[in-house]
């Protein structure tokens, strides 16, 4: 099986995006995927089908009764690269889930027969698999999420240090200062973090509805981003009131017990919408 893919795909680039063979007039692409052990680059030979401007795939396997390796591979790491005709770009590989995937892979048997046959030899349902183009000049959506909640992590980093020195109250440089001026400043910093947290979390609110346009099964995800986003708001008002109400040290500890709630958040966050946030494009955002 590796020579023969080996040898579509010399073919397949020699020629523009053209094969002979079995494969003669079929629309045909090369997906390459990073191994999710090796994590060196595979490419494979797929059929596609053109919907609007995304394509999709079908991991099919031929009607085995696994996925295919480049699919687990996808799953993995969705950042891929695709050939299609003389062209090649990164992309981002989305499964498709529900009647988005039904619909399509419907489509698609009608289209060629053989993908109606290989679903009646496999009890598995087989994924249909979205590619989106990613724009080299487009907006980096991803990117400014993971700066931000860089920037985040930092300031709640340095509160919680400015709060463990207000129960030793001292200041940030190690003068002495009284119990008053300690609370001031904690204060100040803990309501600047809180306020930059909530802002952060109304701007991603308004984002969410233009992800879930473009990904429809990223629908479970962003419930839940939209649920942990309402808890966070409850913690950050325990925290403005304690600092104004509890000791120096209870405030701490429940500091501390809010930036691991926050932590937990950010990486689901990022590991589930990370790399698909990155395909948007101003447009998607309504801009």
């Amino acid at each position: 099986m590796a020579d023969w893919n080996r040898q579509i795909i010399e073919e397949f680039r020699a020629n523009g995006g053209k094969v002979g063979g079995m494969f003669e007039g079929a629309t045909l692409l090369l997906l390459t995927t990073r191994g999710r052990r090796s994590g060196r680059p595979h490419t494979t030979p797929l059929t596609y089908l053109a919907d609007g401007d995304r394509l999709l795939v079908f991991a099919s396997n031929a009607g085995g009764p696994s996925d295919p390796a480049w699919l687990l591979n996808a799953r993995a790491d969705g950042r891929v690269t695709v050939e299609a005709g003389t062209e090649s770009y990164e992309a981002i590989a989305h499964v498709l889930e529900g009647e988005e995937r039904d619909r399509l892979y419907a489509l698609q048997s009608e289209l060629v027969p053989a993908y109606a046959e290989y679903q009646r030899q496999t009890e598995r349902v087989i994924p249909v698999v979205a590619l989106y183009r990613i724009d080299p000049g487009a907006m980096a959506v991803g990117d400014h999420l993971l700066a931000v909640h860089g920037e985040l992590r930092d300031e709640l980093e340095a509160l919680k240090q400015e709060a463990l020195r207000a129960v030793k109250c001292e200041a940030l440089t190690g003068e002495a200062l009284t119990g008053e001026d300690v609370g001031r400043r904690l204060r100040a910093h803990c309501f600047a973090v809180c306020d930059a947290l909530g802002e952060h979390h109304a701007k991603e609110d308004g984002v969410f509805p233009h992800v879930q346009k473009r990904y429809p099964g990223l629908a479970p995800v962003l419930d839940r981003l939209r649920r942990e986003h309402v808890e966070v708001a409850r913690l950050k008002d325990d925290i403005r009131a304690l600092v104004d109400e509890a000791d120096p040290e209870t405030f701490h500890a429940e500091l501390e017990r809010m930036t691991a709630e926050l932590e937990a958040h950010f990486v689901y966050e990022e590991r589930e919408l990370l790399v698909a946030v990155n395909t948007l494009r101003p447009r998607d955002l309504g801009r």
